[in-house]
Order: C-alpha cells, then sequence, then structure tokens
C-alpha cells in the first residue's frame, strides 16, 4: 500500500474540506469557503493560519510583493481555496511555487465550484 506525504494531515484537511462542500455546496465565493474552512479547522481542533504572508527573495534583493497562502495547516501544508469551472495547470504551478518560496513539500488546491469537491494534493520533491 502507497503511503503520502503527510497523508493523516491532508485526510483531515480534505474531510474538513468536503464537510463544507457538502453543507453549503456550489456557488458560492471563495472567502465564503475559507471562513467555513476556519470554522472547521477551530471545531475541530486543526492548527492552522489563514492568509500566511511569505515574501519572494530574488538574487540578493526582497521583491516588493509578497503572496499569501489561503491557509497553512499543521504548519507544513498550503492549502489553496478555489471556486472556479476547472484547475488548470497554472494554479498547480503556482501552488509548486508557493511550497518553493514557504519551504513546505505538501500542497492541497480544493475548487469549490465543482457538484464533487474537486481536489489536488501537491508535492514539491525538487528544492
Amino acid at each position: 500500500m502507497e503511503h503520502y506525504l503527510l497523508e493523516e494531515e491532508t485526510y483531515q484537511i480534505i474531510g474538513r474540506c468536503t464537510e463544507v462542500h457538502t453543507e453549503l455546496g456550489v456557488g458560492f465565493s471563495e472567502i465564503v469557503y475559507k471562513d467555513a474552512l476556519e470554522y472547521e479547522f477551530r471545531k475541530n481542533g486543526i492548527l492552522f493560519a489563514r492568509e500566511v504572508q511569505y515574501q519572494v527573495k530574488y538574487k540578493d534583493i526582497i521583491l516588493p510583493h509578497q503572496f499569501f497562502a489561503d491557509f497553512v495547516v499543521f504548519d507544513s501544508i498550503i492549502l489553496e481555496v478555489k471556486a472556479i469551472s476547472d484547475l488548470t495547470n497554472e494554479h498547480f504551478e503556482q501552488t509548486i511555487n508557493y511550497l518553493a518560496i514557504s519551504g513546505m513539500e505538501v500542497g492541497l488546491i480544493m475548487n469549490f465550484r465543482k457538484p464533487k469537491l474537486q481536489y489536488k494534493r501537491v508535492i514539491l520533491t525538487e528544492r
């Protein structure tokens, strides 16, 4: 049986996202799903931070624009929340970049716009 990096933690996150999707359904904006996820994480004792800011280093400077991860869960997983018609390679590439800059190895992209919750697990294998 194959095991994934941070498998138990990602299953807990997917479970909370499924709960939110089941309760709210489709059609809301991302911010609504994020608010509901924050509630679920708190209620279930899941360690998280919301809108975590990361700086981008370029050569010997820090660039003036930062990025904000929707959530960092368990201090080790970046969670990106989407409410779009479909996930694309752009979302996958964005998450890879977030992982590289943050120093984390595991990301989850959740899309709440589909009738069934759509998600992708993203693993950064190279640094």
